[in-house]
């Protein structure tokens, strides 16, 4: 089965971004950084979400994003859904902090229990059908609103939802151009999407 391995984000600045990511969320091998000065304007078709047990790590995890520098896109609010809120970290990337708990079960912590990638595409059936030849496995799926598949023991899950959707789900504007500043490291590639996301081929990390 096709799994995710790690994320590369394109930022300005790696050492600046290397220690947002350390700061905030405590991210480690999950999220890799590349200097890239290739152009972007607007919403770049992606969130990324961390999902975590109760309110008080979601609170953790987006004080310590704010703390760190990042700017709010939601505040942390109660919804049907659980609990949760939005930020844009400083090289642009939109992270989504979310529980589906109502009440907290203990001490404040900024752990988290799921990192998962969401890209925003322009047919959900289309790109289902896409990745399931890519060899990924659908865990759920809402008609041509969402499809989720499954993670398996990959450090990060991959979800598929509407690009317009998506961007209002994390409260900005879905106009954007230029380049999505994402590459995907999976156990199979290379290979880009319908929607222009490219997969690579997931390398081991090299020795300092």
């Amino acid at each position: 089965m096709t799994s995710i391995e790690y994320l590369t984000l394109d930022v300005a600045d790696t050492a600046a971004a290397h220690d947002f990511y350390t700061d905030a969320f405590g991210l480690a091998g999950q999220v890799r950084l590349r200097e890239s000065q290739e152009a972007t304007t607007g919403f770049r078709g992606f969130t990324l979400s961390l999902t975590a047990a109760q309110p008080a790590d979601v609170n953790a995890l987006v004080d310590a994003a704010l703390a760190a520098g990042a700017a709010p896109l939601k505040p942390v609010t109660k919804s049907l859904w659980g609990y949760g809120g939005v930020v844009r970290a400083p090289d642009g990337a939109i992270w989504k902090v979310a529980t589906s708990a109502k009440k907290d079960t203990g001490p404040a912590t900024r752990r988290f229990d799921q990192l998962v990638l969401l890209l925003g595409v322009a047919d959900v059936a289309a790109s289902k059908q896409f990745y399931v030849a890519h060899g990924l496995t659908v865990a759920k799926s809402f008609g041509r609103m969402y499809v989720e598949f499954a993670g398996g023991s990959s450090p990060v899950k991959l979800g598929l939802y509407r690009h317009r959707a998506l961007a209002k789900d994390a409260g900005v504007s879905p106009e954007g151009t230029g380049s999505h500043r994402l590459a995907i490291g999976g156990t199979s590639g290379p290979f880009t999407d319908p929607d222009g996301f490219a997969w690579q081929a997931a390398s081991p990390v090299l020795a300092s």
